[in-house]
């Protein structure tokens, strides 16, 4: 499905969870992912409520815990126990845009108005209502960015906020009237759903919802507009971060040595991955087949280098979805040298390139030195 998202008179967390519970997300399901990140002392319950002319949902998260500060790392294990990587990928950059505006590592900053109860439920909140209502496309127009000042735990800063400027770098926006238009929270949501900003996109309309903010706005209704709907069948153009472009050619007279040239190049080029499989063509002549996953910018660069390598007289090109799920990485020290680990949502593995020098560098073999990071965790 399709989410295309007009933010009114602004976009944040409580906004778009109440646009997404009016569009027909299971509050229950929402409520269930939220509960599986062992979170504590909370309630979540949609209102139907009047703003303006309008009548919208709005999302009320009530705490016991009137905790504000948290360490990123405390709620970034919370949200990885809801399996979201939209939701991980969120907090991810909420942490990352701190951790660089204040000068601290992103596992120790603390994370102040962003650290409470709500900040966790409206972010997993909103992944769990992507999911349960099956979008995997979200497109936004532009995004207003407000003016003025804001109170904050380190003083009046600015609207927009540092925090929501870093984490909207990329994005669409216009300018806006006094007051915060979009919150920290609400852009890192955008990010971690790869959203392409634009006029909505050709679609079947399945659903509306509106999400009511808090505040009360003396000539307008206060709120985010989400539709919901089913692709059609043309191709859509390729962009969004998300997209990529694969390569593809049939090669029965090029050498192995060759190949492996053309991988190792396209790599070099900017693929995000270059591999070979085997395959039989007509006629039973075994063969190989050349594929290059690329960003859409690079497609016709790599397309001429594919081309001119091989010889092949033509290729195909197919648009995919990459979902990149979020990574960290940690070092471990082995026989003087330094081993990164590379952490996903469900494992953990060495670098193999670290891994190969320091074999080189001891003569041990590469499966025991394996077996030593995986110790030295």
């Amino acid at each position: 499905m399709i989410l295309y998202l007009n933010p009114f008179t602004g976009l944040a967390g409580d906004m778009l969870l109440g646009a997404l519970l009016d569009a027909g997300a299971s509050l229950d399901a929402v409520r269930g992912a939220v509960a599986e990140t062992g979170l504590t002392g909370w309630r979540l319950d949609a209102e139907r409520v009047r703003t303006g002319a309008l009548t919208a949902t709005r999302a009320l998260v009530t705490v016991d815990d009137d905790a504000t500060e948290r360490r990123a790392a405390e709620l970034l294990a919370m949200a990885a126990r809801a399996g979201l990587p939209v939701a991980e990928a969120a907090l991810t950059a909420i942490a990352e845009a701190e951790a660089a505006l204040h000068g601290e590592p992103v596992a120790e900053v603390h994370l102040h108005e962003l650290g409470g109860h709500d900040t966790l439920v409206d972010i997993v909140g909103c992944a769990a209502a992507l999911r349960d209502l099956g979008v995997t496309r979200v497109h936004c127009a532009p995004l207003p960015l407000g003016a003025g000042v804001v109170h904050t735990r380190h003083g009046v800063l600015p609207v927009p906020a540092p925090a929501t400027l870093a984490l909207l770098k990329g994005a669409r926006v216009r300018g806006g009237e006094a007051g915060e238009a979009v919150t920290p929270t609400g852009a890192a949501l955008l990010g971690a759903a790869g959203t392409t900003y634009g006029p909505a996109p050709e679609m079947v309309l399945r659903a509306t919802g509106y999400g009511a903010g808090g505040r009360v706005l003396p000539d307008r209704p206060n709120v985010t507009v989400a539709m919901i709907g089913e692709p059609v069948a043309e191709p859509e153009p390729v962009t969004g971060p998300g997209r990529q472009v694969v390569l593809s050619t049939n090669l029965d007279d090029v050498t192995g040595e060759v190949l492996g040239h053309v991988v190792e190049r396209a790599l070099a080029a900017g693929a995000a991955d270059a591999w070979v499989t085997p395959a039989v063509m007509k006629k039973g002549r075994p063969a190989h087949v050349l594929h290059v996953l690329t960003p859409p910018e690079l497609a016709g660069e790599l397309q001429h280098l594919v081309l001119a390598e091989t010889g092949s007289l033509g290729l195909r090109r197919s648009v995919v979805e990459k979902v990149a799920l979020p990574r960290h990485f940690e070092t471990v020290r082995l026989h003087g040298r330094d081993v990164r680990m590379k952490h996903g949502p469900w494992g953990v593995k060495p670098e193999y390139d670290d891994l190969a020098a320091l074999a080189e560098a001891t003569g041990k073999p590469l499966r025991e030195l394996a077996r030593e990071a995986y110790d030295a965790l």
